[in-house]
């Protein structure tokens, strides 16, 4: 379908038009826009509708047949990261060097006690056979005490926890500097470790050159730039966390020997998420767990998978160098050459399968400018619905999508009419898996390790067409058809990938065997991530400069001295790159939400059980059997004289939804919880009035999508997504 004519983007009203038509209207824009503009004004959407995939995977987006098509017309802008993982994902280069994930779930049979920091399995990974079934199997089994650290006590925090830590969003690097400051005055911590394996946790082992009281322990000590002691009375006032508390689990956590720390990927979505993943890591440093049996790095767990690992478009790169932050996209629309390195992290291409940002460098080691000549002209979306809805504020997003001007041309391919969708300018109508075979990879069902040869079982219905298909006659229009299908069909190139697996693991089977049974299972064993690097780490160095854990990280010291913040948006609280896993109060954060009279809420948003993400969110049944609701605590709900299923307004300057309330003690005073990937559906002032205090120019969004609240201000160093971090007012409605 086309979008009428005349109409605006979300105006909801189509054309049905030939694929033949599509197609070469489509690829007579691109040709324009590539005359006019070159080829990084085109840009392929972040979505994981189709992950795990091969043939028809749409992320990582290097992978999927989209890029493979763009890359031989001459290139796009790719981005680095995911919404998932933005901010961890770019600390991890400042402390291990690259991503390194944490142990595996079923080693936590072998502590003596289990730390979560916002670690939610069973609601975010659920599973007959993955890791709801591993945690559970392993906590029956070992009966290893778990303590959840989580503003809401999630699904996890019921089957598994022994304990739940209820804190402030947001002040996890706040209740990590507390609990370190126990471990150092109480001598509990491991310096042994410390001093073999890292960089920077004290002033006699800092890297040459580096500012003075600028480690980690003079931090803690007062004597960093804040000139605050880190006690747990500090860090109890931010937290809301009790001071004795805080003692307690210090001493607890150092002591139980050996300690599996683990952290999920809600608290790096904060403005401060950076610091936070980085402040997770660094408590299992100190705590000497990291590279053993039972311990782990502070990351999320490890998992194995198949050696399958080539896609359809392994061999071809992408000829664009410049690279932006997943989440700056809206960005590069709005301001395209404005943005740079040190204002937007736009950065260079890094090696492959590396999803964080790569700074050039110059001879001494200082980072260089990397600059955005041309914005964003066309988006091609597949499998996404993160055009609208899955990224920040809704309303800002339609602002800017509407306007034609801008962003000349949107293409969305999906077997549903997503939000995104609502957004677009053709609608290319693809298939389901049970349309077309694949290989799809295992994901998150450590110690088994799986593949999945799937086989089509019905024919494309009415007029669908397979991503292959799609971009193989755009490919065709293009001039590039030959190179995309490289000769082959669709079921060859199935084959030779499915077999490259038996290259390096002779028994696997042949593709035609995978066929005949379907799914191909490993015990792949646990997995101890670092175990060399503790054993040996003269030869096992890390991918730091200083072969060493970082904890203390000269480069960022050095992009400190560069970054600029409010080039084209205000600066704002915590806007800074600290070169430590420091505290920072934040825009929007804990420290804010206390003295913020309007906004005195803050406001998560936490994984569903009845969608992943926002698939499945227009399913009936689901959502009449999952009622979409906002999470309040009693106190914040009797000072506003609301009470359960009382329809509330959650809004703020960005946003108004109409929701249900759901009052409840599984939610931390302060704090409201909406769950994530309700599909956006505002009403106008005619149809929905909006409460007194809100923005009366914004519209009601009356399916509750928690995005039509939160900000498309990015973090300091990954330029991610800072979405847990907002702050709202709730009235009965």
């Amino acid at each position: 379908m086309k979008r009428k004519p005349g109409t605006k983007r979300g105006d909801g009203q189509w054309v049905e038009i030939s694929w033949k038509q599509a197609l070469d209207e489509i690829a007579e824009k691109m040709k324009a826009l590539k005359a006019k503009y070159g080829n990084e004004c085109f840009y392929i959407q972040y979505g994981t509708g189709v992950l795990g995939s091969t043939m028809a995977c749409s992320w990582p987006p290097e992978a999927s047949p989209m890029a493979r098509m763009l890359s031989l017309y001459g290139g796009y802008l790719d981005h680095y990261s995911d919404y998932s993982t933005t901010n961890i994902t770019q600390a991890y280069p400042y402390f291990y060097g690259e991503w390194v994930a944490g142990n595996s779930f079923d080693d936590a049979a072998n502590s003596k006690l289990q730390v979560m920091f916002g670690n939610n399995p069973l609601e975010t990974r659920m599973s007959g056979g993955g890791q709801t079934f591993v945690t559970q199997a392993t906590k029956r089994k070992s009966g290893v005490k778990t303590i959840v650290i989580d503003p809401r006590y999630s699904e996890t925090s019921v089957a598994l926890g022994d304990e739940w830590v209820a804190l402030r969003p947001g002040t996890d690097a706040a209740l990590i500097a507390g609990m370190i400051y126990v471990m150092v005055e109480e001598n509990l911590h491991d310096q042994a470790f410390l001093d073999k394996y890292c960089v920077g946790f004290d002033e006699a082992h800092m890297p040459e050159g580096a500012p003075k009281d600028a480690s980690y322990l003079s931090y803690l000590q007062g004597k960093g730039k804040d000139k605050t002691v880190k006690t747990p009375e500090w860090a109890a006032r931010i937290t809301g966390v009790p001071a004795a508390d805080i003692r307690r689990l210090a001493r607890e956590i150092a002591t139980a020997k050996p300690c599996t720390i683990n952290q999920g990927w809600g608290p790096q979505r904060h403005a401060n998420g950076e610091g936070i993943a980085r402040a997770v890591f660094l408590l299992a440093c100190v705590t000497g767990n990291v590279g053993i049996k039972g311990g782990g790095t502070g990351g999320r767990e490890g998992g194995k998978s198949l050696p399958i690992t080539q896609t359809f478009n392994t061999e071809v790169a992408n000829p664009s160098e410049k690279i932006i932050s997943v989440f700056s996209w809206l960005d590069a629309i709005d301001h395209g050459p404005k943005m740079d390195t040190f204002n937007a992290g736009v950065g260079v291409k890094p090696e492959p399968g590396v999803r964080a940002l790569k700074v050039p460098v110059d001879d001494n080691g200082n980072p260089t400018n990397t600059k955005l000549e041309v914005p964003i002209k066309a988006v091609f979306a597949y499998g996404s619905n993160s055009t609208v809805n899955q990224t920040g504020d809704n309303n800002k997003s339609v602002e800017i999508l509407q306007d034609d001007t801008k962003c000349e041309l949107i293409v969305t391919c999906d077997i549903m009419h997503t939000v995104s969708a609502r957004y677009s300018d053709y609608l290319l109508p693809g298939t389901s898996t049970s349309e077309e075979s694949d290989y799809h990879h295992g994901e998150s069902a450590t110690p088994m390790a799986y593949g999945i040869v799937s086989q089509q079982a019905i024919k494309p219905l009415y007029e669908c067409k397979s991503i292959f298909d799609i971009c193989t006659e755009l490919a065709d229009r293009l001039g590039v058809k030959d190179k995309f299908t490289g000769g082959k069909t669709r079921e060859q190139w199935l084959k030779e990938i499915v077999e490259t697996g038996r290259e390096e693991d002779p028994t696997l089977p042949t593709y035609e065997e995978w066929k005949k049974v379907g799914i191909v299972r490993r015990n792949a064993g646990s997995d101890i991530p670092l175990e060399d690097f503790r054993k040996d780490p003269a030869a096992n160095p890390l991918s730091t400069p200083s072969g060493k854990i970082e904890i203390y990280s000269q480069r960022l010291e050095n992009m400190a001295k560069k970054w600029t913040f409010g080039d084209f948006r205000p600066r704002l609280a915590g806007d800074e790159l600290c070169p430590i896993p420091a505290h920072l109060a934040t825009w929007e954060g804990a420290e804010d939400a206390a003295k913020n009279k309007k906004y005195p809420l803050q406001v998560i948003g936490h994984h569903f059980k009845a969608r992943t993400h926002s698939s499945y969110g227009n399913v009936d049944w689901l959502k009449e059997a999952h009622i979409q609701t906002v999470w309040m605590n009693p106190k914040d709900a009797e000072e506003r004289g609301i009470k359960n299923d009382d329809l509330v307004f959650i809004y703020n300057e960005r946003g108004t939804l109409r929701l249900p309330a759901k009052v409840t003690t599984r939610i931390v005073p302060g704090t409201i919880s909406v769950p994530q990937g309700a599909w956006y559906d505002p009403k106008p002032a005619s149809e929905v009035t909006p409460p007194a205090g809100a923005n009366p120019k914004k519209p009601v969004d009356v399916a509750g999508s928690v995005n039509t609240l939160t900000s498309l201000h990015p973090t300091p160093i990954a330029k991610g997504m800072g979405v847990h971090t907002i702050l709202a007012q709730v009235v009965k409605a």
